[in-house]
């Protein structure tokens, strides 16, 4: 293997500090690669200490993990064609430990490496909420939101939503003077709803418009609970107006408890569709909002701590490379030993090193291997299971 450069990784303990232009590219080039998502991000940098080499690395991890094809990796000549546009854009990819980075979603179970953002940055450094809720949101929903926005604005809380219609465009609205954050599920330059084109270019101007997706990505359906994962994430708090019981304001509900954010929802009239999914929330113990101080008097002592995360160590500050030698070459009775104590089952990482009695760093590259090769799910909070069983 050709000399590694250095490169800071995305574990505690270390201090923030800026990707070269080359290391930004392989950051790029790594995370458009084909079964990298951030948790393989993540351990791909962390094991073999930089970009370069993991990249290096891609294809025999792939096919010592089961793949019979060639992993596709992304080409240099596509990340930089990307990065140019989304600069000519005005736009900005930010990394994973650097000081734009969003502070909040950088304490996140596996929070994406780079994100894409534009506009007043300086405003993903402030406290958010967010604040979301139906498509189809009713007039006097909309008018609470915006008196709601427009109230937390004041406070110094800056707003935070998903760009859609009814209520997160009211929230965007009341809040675009005072700082307004729009999470979106295509690229940055993607415009998404249509008649938000204006709303999306003023944010783009006098707050932030962020996305972790490839600059022109159209969104599709599956992309929106993604967006939802980084609505709570870049937030303290969120704040549920109007929403049925299906609905994507719920799944953001439901990541935020499980980031161990603070879950708010306003009361609305049983008979109204809309208010069954936030009257849930309520029952099943959400804060309950009917004017911004509910929500300021249960964050202003998070806040009161003097907890600043952009001093917290598990935020994704730099590090450089691992000390010990790498591992690449596993045996074979090691991989199917791992192979056998997955299954379809979620089970933490720490329990298949217990039941294997392997040494962690050869359990995590053959996890790596089964990753790459198309063959693990990753689940969050270290829970990993079995996609395709080996044949018999």
């Amino acid at each position: 293997m050709a000399a590694r450069k250095h490169e800071g990784d995305i574990r505690p303990p270390g201090r923030k500090r800026l990707l070269s232009d080359e290391q930004r590219l392989n950051w790029l080039i790594l995370i458009r690669s084909e079964n990298v998502g951030p948790a393989t991000f993540r351990d791909l940098i962390n094991h073999f200490g930089g970009s370069a080499a993991a990249l290096e690395a891609l294809p025999q991890l792939s096919q010592s993990g089961g793949n019979r094809g060639r992993i596709r990796i992304c080409s240099q000549q596509n990340a930089e064609d990307e990065l140019k546009k989304a600069t000519r854009a005005g736009a900005s990819l930010v990394a994973l430990g650097e000081p734009d980075y969003p502070a909040w979603l950088a304490l996140v179970d596996m929070p994406p490496p780079l994100v894409y953002v534009k506009g007043a940055l300086e405003l993903l450094q402030q406290p958010m909420v967010a604040i979301v809720g139906a498509r189809n949101g009713s007039a006097i929903g909309q008018k609470f939101t915006r008196m709601l926005a427009a109230d937390l604005g004041r406070e110094g809380f800056v707003i935070a939503s998903g760009l859609a219609r009814g209520i997160d465009t009211a929230a965007h609205i009341s809040s675009l003077e005072r700082g307004t954050v729009a999470v979106m599920a295509g690229g940055i330059n993607s415009v998404y709803p249509p008649e938000n084109a204006q709303l999306q270019e003023d944010i783009g101007k006098k707050g932030v418009l962020l996305s972790e997706m490839p600059f022109g990505y159209k969104p599709r359906g599956k992309d929106f609970p993604r967006r939802n994962r980084l609505i709570s994430g870049v937030s303290l708090g969120v704040i549920v107006i109007e929403a049925a019981f299906r609905s994507g304001s719920l799944i953001t509900a439901r990541l935020a408890g499980e980031q161990g954010r603070e879950v708010f929802a306003v009361p609305g009239n049983p008979l109204d569709p809309r208010a069954a999914g936030t009257n849930k929330l309520l029952r099943d113990g959400a804060g309950l909002v009917t004017s911004a101080e509910d929500v300021i008097s249960v964050l202003a002592p998070i806040l009161g701590r003097g907890h600043d995360p952009r001093d917290d160590k598990t935020g994704g500050n730099f590090e450089t490379a691992p000390d010990s030698p790498i591992i690449l070459d596993v045996d074979q009775s090691e991989r199917e030993c791992v192979i056998d104590a997955l299954g379809v089952t979620p089970v933490d990482i720490d329990e298949i090193i217990r039941a294997t009695r392997l040494p962690a760093r050869q359990v995590q590259i053959i996890l790596l291997e089964l990753d790459l090769a198309g063959r693990l799910e990753r689940h969050g909070s270290q829970l990993v299971s079995l996609i395709n069983q080996r044949e018999n």
